[in-house]
This record gives structure tokens, C-alpha cells and sequence, in this order.
């Protein structure tokens, strides 16, 4: 046997020729394996992501480009990435921020800075699921978190007032908690609140509180009568239950073609609020905590105790000088006191992520007796299973209770007032305590001390909400994805408020055998069920032709109940009332409950978005909505919308402009519809009541087979534009909507036959919003240690109503001598809620108010609707120092000042009151004998420009190993305002409905605004 080694004697191989070829092979298989090994040869990058002012990012996604290969940013914003030795380049993307992708060129630390420009690839909610912003052909807007509003906002529609083109957001009252007016492109409801839907991660709440109504110290349930005089108090905020901390962003759904997805719920605009998400990476820990003061922030201009007396001596009046100097609106305010924490923690790995936090909020109101207290939670988390990873689940939830001491300040009280209203007349001469240190109370007066309206008032409120949804999906392709959602929106409220029989006031005091004091107690319940099936599809379906859609079915359940109970003749015990109903007489106490008729809805919707090369896209939307609500000729409604977009700047002739960066034109049209009314309204409808001795039915509306949607008409062309690297950005749209088939109640004339009620029609005519709306943005600046930027938006906006038969008339004033007054008419020709009154003329020259033909004609003088809505905001930095400001306006519109009409007439001085210091400025002295009368005295320019929200920034970045990207800043709102209104602000908007038909523009002696400031930090660990 012929041997054959090897020099190392690794191998002994037998023959010498087949060892030759074995020897080859081998050689060749270490070749093979050498060269494989160099291919997978890895190198590490490193490096810092930060944004443009330094702030190091949490949660960047790293990725080389072409590969699967990831790796995300830690709680220090730094990174460490494997890369293969092909990998040539890293793409970096972040949420809301610009996506980069940078060479590697051999190095081996890449820090990269991303910022805000405009990102076309970036992705936008939109209705049941997302697109490009490249791809959007509707009129949309999306506001992320680092450029919402700051400060200790209660609500999220706070977060965006001034930030969006055609969308006027306006703080009802000063109220914490206080409802808001959001009008998207225009005021179109003749009835309901005419607010947007809002969406809150895929379901839709139905836009109601749960905290029941009230009246001033003794809360009554919806449809109840008032146990006193002091009026009505204003709405909570439905938006409450969400932690502003906790959201992402949030999308404005404007024109036909972006709403039409959502059907019978979107005539007036959609907002999508998108929570955050947990991403993966290291568990990570975000603290926010700020504590502040507020303050009145506008005073009206009453007289003090020594202009007081100087009047009295003028007129000539004796006897009502009580020697003191005081002043009540002092008084009753406070410096108030806040303070709002937020910690969250989240995380994940391998495509399972979660985000669990922790909200307290604690704000005092500058009126005492009132303050607001919110705790919340959430949780949510998105998981995928299978080896494929194409099961997934997605898991939201917030849990959410507030609670309010609610002040006894009402929108529509008689002459007594409430409390702003006592306040404010009250004879600044005279002492609100007797020589002993107790209040004084004169219960021989119809005038009441203001803080024994506070003494004797107590409102408590209590609100529970829990929102949760399960969204599994399974991705069959991946282009087609099948989701199915579900969810319960449960929510609860609970008020309990009394007045105590000492206050001076009709239907409280005692009045023998009567014992006095009232009290009631209310409960509501809201619960809203939605079940969604939805399947996606997303694929190029020929040569640079992709095609997006979705087609899905929904149901949704809603319940609304409730109850109320009411007592009085209480006495004076020293127990709270809402404690004791059953210590009053069985025929002084009172008991209503209600349950709302079925309320269904069930729809089928599509849509379908065609890209073609980047350049053309088309996109078709069509829903169909069955409502219980509607007559049964015409339960379902129809909705279908079109629209086309161009980017322009994609086409071949456009590759040279290098100025130019992005130019799109986009046209749409489509119709939405509104079903905002009772449930119930187009059947025959009763109530059981017990009247004497016996059951009997009370109608409550007649029925209406042929009652059907109210719908909205819109088209949209826009374009969009981005110049000098998109330096600066913007946009133009032109809008023309138009309403129609007006839901309405006709109340029937009187007199009218027994058992005749209420019959929900389709009031003939329209409603026409048009206007013009304008976004710029500019990068003025953009270096390492100096940025400097400005945006603004204004809308131009003209409001007509055409074709109305008749006139409906709202708006009802309050007060003395305004008895059954109303001020708002909607008629043919004329803009929604038109101010029709008396034509001030000016004094005679015995001091009484002249009016054209004598006051017995009235005509059109205001129009509460504003012609053009601003918003501006400016940021700056200078290294590490941040500043950013805010603004917001309207001009155009006029407010009527119900206040100075009614509170504060000339008039009060005869009878001990006060009155506005304005009366003395006259040239001609004022009769105290001129009657109170509505007129356009006091229908005033309500044009305003605010600085709404500012605050300087301090980044301090790490603070050792623990601590990460600590911020400290000083916010204030509130900080001015530059208008010509002589009320509180013009701000504004009182609840002055008449039989549901709301109003615009009417100042009643609302809850004061406060100025506030804040100093705060947010950190990670």
C-alpha cells in the first residue's frame, strides 16, 4: 500500500491520484468558506440622535439600508448598530421627524441630527388606517406632540387651538374642565353642538359628558325644571378623560373627500387622536411635573367704593352710601394653585412593545369653591405571534376619573344673578360681613351677598370613564391584512348639590311652613359599543400603478340613562342635604329617570387610493349608514366622496428646479352627513308620567317616516407647495360646502290642541360656509447652535343661510327686564345666528336710549360668525435656550354683551347697585329711569389677537447615568389680549339656546378667564 502524507500529517490519504483531486476540493471549500466569512464580516457604528435643539431622541429606529437589520436609540439617545460589510448606509426614522438616510463611508461613529421638514414619506392616520402624506389627496392636518400647545391643559382639543388652517377652537368659559366650541371650516348646525368626531385610536366617542347637568348649587338631570333661580351652569368637556400627556398626535379631517369614511357622524370635520406607543428597545421611564399659579386675567370696570359715592352725590341719591370700599369680584377670586405629574414607562423587544402611564392633576380655579382633579391611567400594547409574525394583537386602554367643585356660576340666571352677576353689582360702600366677622344677609332683599352664594352652595361632580378595545389582525399577504376591533366606551357621572336655606334667595329661604334649602342628586350613564371588521389592501398592482384599499363593516351601540332626584325644605341642619333626601316631606321630594330609545348604527364603507408613478392619484371613498334614528323611509344614508391630486413636482420637466421641493394640486368633492339629534325623534314617542292619582302619557315628538339625513355638501381644491429645501412650506385651499336637509324641531304654534308636541322635520333651505384657508411655514434659521422658525395660518370664511322659510329665532338674553328676549335669528339671506335687535341711536337729552323708528322695527346689526380666524407661532433657540410662542385670533365677529345690558345698567345705581364706570363718561348724564332694553348699545367689535401660550425652554440634557434628557421651562397662558371687548374676554361663547337651536356670540357673566404660569421639568430614566 502506497502512503502519502501530508507535511503536517493531517491526513493520511491511501492514493496518491485521487488524493490530488480530494486536495482540490478542499481547497476549494476553504476558498468558498473564507470568502463567505469575509462577506459576513461585521463592523460596529455608533453614534447620537438628537433633534434640532439638541435634545437627544429615545426610540430612533437604525436600520442599514436594504437589510434587515435594525437597532433603536436608548434612554441617552445613543446607538450601536451591526453592519455587514455591505451595508453601505444607515436609515434613521423617528415619528413626526424627518427620515435620513447618510452614507457610512468606513466610519465608525455617524451622529446625525433629524428634523421637522416636511417628510412625504412620512405616514398620516387617516380614516381606518394610513398613508402617505406623498399619497393624501384630501384636505388633512396632522399636529405631533412637539408641537402641540404646552402648559397644564385639561382637554386635548386644547392642544391645538390656533394650529390649524379653518379650524376655530374657543374656550367656552374660564371654568377648569369647561367645555369647548371647535368649529372645523364653519358654523353649520342649526341644531346639536356642531362640533367634529372624535376618533381616539379607531373609536369614535359620541360626544356627550357624563356629568349631568346643574343649575347653580342644585344640578338637575336634562329635561327637569330648575329648583331655584340662579340659572343653568355651563357643559363639562367630553374630551376630559383623556391624559393630553398621552398623545402622539392628532389628525384634522377637513374636506369631503379625507371624511367621507366616517358617513353620517363627519358633517362637521373628524379629529384623529393617536395615543403613543411603547417602542422597542430598553425600558425607559418619561417623568413630567409642573406646578403654577393663576390669576384673574381681565377685570371688568365697575366702580370702587369712592366712585360709587361720587355717583350717588351726582344723581342725587341718599342713603345708600354704607361708608366701606369693597370689592366683591376680589373677593370671590383667589390666586389658584396647580399642579400636573405624568409618568410613564415602556418598552419592548422583537415586535412586542407596551407604554403603561400614570396621570394627577390638580387645578384650583381662580373662583372659590371651584377647582378640578383628574387621575388617569393607560395601558396599551401591540404584540405579534407565529414564527411568520403575521398574528398580531393590539390592546388599548384608558381609565380616567375626575372630580369638580363646581362654583355657582350659571349661563341664563333671572335678576337675582349668580355669582359673577351678585359679585359684580354689588354696592362697593357696603360690607358683605356684619361686625362679628358672619356674613351679612338681608332677607328682606332680593340682593345677595356673593360669598354667601358661595357659602351656601355646594356642587360636586364626579366623572368615571373607562375606554378599551381589542384589535386583533392577521396579515394573509403582505399585502392584505385582515383587522377586526373592539371596544366599550363606559362612562359614569355622579353630581350631588345643595343650597343651604340661609341664602336670601326666592325658592330657597324659608318661607313658613316651607323649611327652606334644596338639594339634589344625579346620575348618567353613557356606553358606546363598536365592533369593526376591516380588510386592507396594499400592493402595486401593475407597473408603477399602487393600489390602497380598504372595505369594512361597522356597528355601534350607544346607551344613555340616568336619574335624578331632587328635595327641599331641608332646614337649617348641619348635614349635608344630598345625604338626607328622606328627612324632607314625601311630597318635597321629586324623582325622574330616563333611558334614550335604541340608538344603532351600522355601516358599510370602501375606499381606494390609486398611485400612479408618484405623480397621479386618485382616490374613491363610499360609505352607507343605517341609523335607528331615522325615519323608516329612509334609515340609510349614503356617502361617497372623490378626489385627485397631482404632484407636480414628480414630472420629468420639474427635475432641474431645485428650488422647488415638493408642488401638489389637489381636488375633491364629496358629501357627509349629520345625526346629531335625540334618538327617538322620528318615532311616536312618549313619557310616563304619574299625575294626581294615575299613570298617564305625555308626548314627547310625533313621528316621521320620512324624516332623513342632514347632509354637507363640500368640494376642495388645494395645493400644496415646499421652496428652498423646504425652508418654507404651505398650503392653499379653496372650500365651498354647503348643508342641506336641515335637521330641525318644529314646535308647534300656540295655542295648539292637547297632545300636540314636537315633530323632528327636514327643514327646507341651506346653509353655505365658503372660504379661502392659508398655512405657511418658514425655517428661517437652521445651525448648530441657532434655530429660528415661524408658521401661521388664517382662514378667510364667509357664513350665509339661503332659502329658510321663515324665521327661527335663539339666542335668549338674561336678566332684568330682559324677560323672554331673544337677540339671534336664522333667515333666509342673512349669516347663521344674525343679530336682529333694536338700532341704537345715542341718548336724548333727558339720558333715554333713542332707537330707529322709535325701537319697533329691529334689524340686522351683528354677525357673530368671525370673516377670518389666525393663528401664529414662532420658536427660537439658542444653543441649549428654547423659546416658543403662540397666538391666536379672529376678526369680524361681534359679541353681544349680555353682561353690561343687564348686570350693570344705570339703573342698578337707584337701587343700591353697581354699575359699569363706563355710564359716567358720557357727555350726557343717563336717566336712571331709561328702561333695560336689548339693543346695539351693546353689540360690540369681539376681534381679538391673544398670546395664548408661551414658554422658555432649558435643555440640561443627561444629569449622570440615571437621568436623561432632563428639560426645565417656565409656560404661561393667557398671557394678553388685544381686542376692543369691554368683557371678560372675547373669547367666547355662552350656551343661549332656544328649544335646541344653539347661539354664537352672547357674554352672559361666564367664568372668568385666568392667566396662568407654570414651571416645570420633564426627564427619562
Amino acid at each position: 500500500m502506497n502512503e502519502f502524507l501530508l507535511q503536517k500529517k493531517w491526513f493520511v490519504f491511501l492514493d496518491k491520484p485521487k488524493s490530488q483531486l480530494l486536495q482540490k476540493t478542499i481547497f476549494c471549500c476553504l476558498a468558498l468558506l473564507s470568502f463567505n466569512l469575509s462577506s459576513y464580516a461585521q463592523s460596529v457604528v455608533k453614534g447620537v440622535v438628537s433633534d434640532n435643539e439638541k435634545n437627544t431622541l429615545i426610540g430612533v429606529t437604525i436600520s442599514v439600508t436594504g437589510t434587515n437589520v435594525r437597532a433603536m436609540t436608548g434612554a441617552d439617545g445613543k446607538y450601536a448598530i451591526n453592519v455587514p460589510a455591505t451595508g453601505k448606509s444607515l436609515t434613521f426614522s423617528y415619528v413626526g421627524l424627518q427620515s435620513q438616510t447618510v452614507e457610512i463611508n468606513s466610519r465608525t461613529t455617524v451622529n446625525i441630527t433629524l428634523s421637522s421638514g416636511t417628510d412625504l414619506d412620512a405616514v398620516t392616520i387617516v380614516g381606518y388606517g394610513s398613508v402617505k402624506k406623498s399619497d393624501l389627496t384630501g384636505a388633512a392636518t396632522t399636529i405631533s406632540a412637539k408641537d402641540f400647545n404646552k402648559g397644564p391643559l385639561i382637554a386635548p382639543d386644547q392642544l391645538i387651538q390656533g394650529k390649524v388652517a379653518g379650524v376655530q377652537m374657543i374656550n367656552n368659559s374660564g371654568q377648569p374642565g369647561g367645555a369647548s366650541t371647535v368649529r372645523i371650516r364653519g358654523n353649520t348646525a342649526v341644531t346639536g353642538s356642531g362640533q367634529p368626531l372624535y376618533i381616539v385610536d379607531g373609536v369614535a366617542l359620541d360626544g356627550r359628558s357624563a356629568r349631568p347637568t346643574g343649575n347653580g348649587g342644585t344640578a338637575t338631570a336634562p329635561g327637569d325644571n330648575k329648583l331655584a333661580a340662579s340659572g343653568t351652569s355651563s357643559a363639562g368637556n367630553p374630551l376630559n378623560f383623556i391624559n393630553p400627556a398621552d398623545i402622539e398626535s392628532m389628525e384634522i379631517l377637513k374636506d369631503a373627500s379625507a371624511t367621507a369614511i366616517y358617513g353620517s357622524r363627519a358633517a362637521y370635520g373628524v379629529v384623529l387622536i393617536t395615543t403613543k406607543r411603547g417602542k422597542s428597545g430598553e425600558t425607559k421611564i418619561d417623568v413630567s411635573a409642573s406646578a403654577g399659579v393663576s390669576t384673574l386675567a381681565r377685570s371688568l370696570k365697575t366702580l370702587d367704593g369712592d366712585e360709587f359715592r361720587n355717583a350717588l352725590n351726582k344723581y342725587g341719591l341718599k342713603g345708600l352710601d354704607y361708608g366701606d370700599n369693597v370689592d366683591a369680584m376680589k373677593a370671590i377670586t383667589r390666586t389658584g394653585y396647580n399642579q400636573n405629574y405624568s409618568v410613564a414607562i415602556s418598552g419592548g423587544n422583537d415586535g412586542n412593545v407596551f407604554r403603561a402611564s400614570l396621570g394627577y392633576q390638580n387645578q384650583q380655579g381662580i373662583i372659590r369653591k371651584s377647582d378640578f382633579k383628574k387621575y388617569s391611567g393607560a395601558f396599551n400594547g401591540n404584540f405579534k405571534f407565529l414564527e411568520s409574525k403575521k398574528l398580531g394583537l393590539d390592546v388599548n386602554m384608558i381609565s380616567n376619573q375626575y372630580i369638580e367643585n363646581l362654583p355657582p356660576i350659571s349661563t341664563d340666571a333671572g335678576f337675582t344673578g349668580s355669582l359673577i352677576g351678585q359679585a359684580l353689582s354689588w354696592n362697593p360702600t357696603r360690607s358683605m360681613y356684619n361686625p362679628d366677622g358672619s356674613l351679612f344677609i338681608d332677607q328682606t332683599s332680593t340682593t345677595i351677598n356673593p360669598m354667601v352664594m358661595l357659602a351656601a352652595s355646594n356642587d360636586r361632580s364626579k366623572v368615571t370613564t373607562v375606554l378599551g378595545s381589542v384589535s386583533p389582525y392577521y396579515k394573509i399577504t403582505p399585502w392584505l391584512e385582515f383587522r377586526m376591533l373592539a371596544s366599550i366606551n363606559y362612562s359614569t357621572g355622579i353630581r350631588r348639590a345643595s343650597t343651604r336655606s340661609f341664602l336670601n334667595l326666592e325658592g330657597v329661604k324659608p318661607n313658613l311652613p316651607f323649611t327652606g334649602g334644596v338639594a339634589s342628586y344625579s346620575n348618567t350613564e353613557l356606553i358606546t359599543q363598536q365592533f369593526t371588521n376591516t380588510l386592507n389592501f396594499n400592493k402595486e398592482i401593475a407597473n408603477k400603478l399602487n393600489l390602497n384599499a380598504i372595505v369594512g363593516y361597522e356597528f355601534t351601540n350607544y346607551i344613555n340613562k340616568g336619574q335624578n332626584m331632587t328635595a327641599k325644605g331641608f332646614g337649617d341642619v348641619d348635614v349635608d342635604y344630598t345625604d338626607i333626601f328622606h328627612a324632607v316631606a314625601p311630597a318635597n321630594r321629586t324623582a325622574n329617570s330616563y333611558y334614550d330609545p335604541t340608538y344603532q348604527l351600522q355601516s358599510y364603507f370602501a375606499r381606494a387610493i390609486f398611485n400612479y408613478d408618484n405623480k397621479y392619484l386618485l382616490t374613491a371613498t363610499f360609505r352607507a349608514d343605517g341609523s335607528t334614528k331615522f325615519g323608516s323611509d329612509n334609515r340609510y344614508g349614503y356617502f361617497p366622496s372623490f378626489a385627485a391630486a397631482w404632484n407636480i413636482k414628480n414630472e420629468s420637466f420639474m427635475t432641474n428646479v431645485a428650488w422647488l421641493n415638493q408642488l401638489k394640486l389637489r381636488v375633491g368633492y364629496g358629501k357627509t352627513g349629520n345625526q346629531e339629534f335625540p334618538s327617538g325623534s322620528a318615532q311616536q314617542r312618549y313619557d310616563i308620567v304619574y299625575s294626581g292619582t294615575s299613570q298617564s302619557l305625555v308626548g314627547v315628538n310625533n313621528e316621521n317616516k320620512k324624516l332623513k339625513w342632514q347632509s354637507d355638501k363640500q368640494t376642495n381644491v388645494g395645493v400644496d407647495f415646499g421652496l428652498f429645501n423646504n425652508k418654507i412650506t404651505g398650503s392653499v385651499d379653496y372650500f365651498d360646502k354647503t348643508t342641506t336637509d336641515l335637521l330641525f324641531p318644529q314646535i308647534p304654534l300656540q295655542p295648539a290642541n292637547p297632545g300636540v308636541t314636537v315633530t323632528w322635520i327636514n327643514l327646507p333651505g341651506q346653509i353655505k360656509n365658503k372660504g379661502i384657508e392659508l398655512t405657511l411655514n418658514a425655517n428661517i434659521i437652521d445651525k448648530q447652535d441657532v434655530s429660528f422658525s415661524i408658521g401661521g395660518n388664517a382662514t378667510f370664511i364667509k357664513n350665509k343661510v339661503q332659502n329658510v322659510v321663515g324665521v327661527i329665532k335663539t339666542g335668549t338674553l338674561s336678566g332684568q327686564g330682559l324677560s323672554d328676549v331673544t337677540l339671534e335669528v336664522i333667515q333666509d339671506g342673512l349669516p347663521l345666528f344674525a343679530m336682529v335687535t333694536r338700532e341704537y341711536k345715542g341718548l336724548n337729552a333727558a339720558g333715554i336710549s333713542q332707537y330707529t323708528e322709535d325701537g319697533y322695527k329691529s334689524y340686522y346689526l351683528g354677525n357673530p360668525n368671525p370673516n377670518v380666524i389666525l393663528g401664529f407661532n414662532l420658536n427660537a433657540r439658542y444653543k441649549k435656550l428654547t423659546f416658543g410662542a403662540n397666538f391666536n385670533g379672529s376678526l369680524g365677529q361681534k359679541i353681544y354683551n349680555n353682561t353690561a345690558n343687564s348686570v350693570l345698567p344705570i339703573s342698578n345705581l337707584g337701587i343700591g347697585r353697581n354699575i359699569a364706570s363706563s355710564l359716567l363718561n358720557s357727555s350726557i348724564q343717563e336717566s336712571l329711569a331709561n328702561p333695560i332694553a336689548a339693543s346695539s348699545r351693546y353689540i360690540e367689535n369681539g376681534s381679538y389677537v391673544k398670546l395664548a401660550n408661551a414658554t422658555i425652554g432649558y435643555s440640561i440634557g443627561n444629569l449622570g447615568k440615571a437621568i436623561k434628557g432632563m428639560n426645565v421651562f417656565i409656560n404661561g397662558q393667557n398671557l394678553f389680549v388685544i381686542t376692543k371687548y369691554t368683557g371678560f374676554d372675547p373669547e367666547v361663547n355662552v350656551d343661549k339656546s332656544l328649544n335646541g337651536v344653539p347661539s354664537a356670540g352672547v357674554e352672559y357673566i361666564p367664568y372668568p378667564t385666568s392667566r396662568t404660569f407654570n414651571l416645570g421639568v420633564n426627564f427619562s430614566l
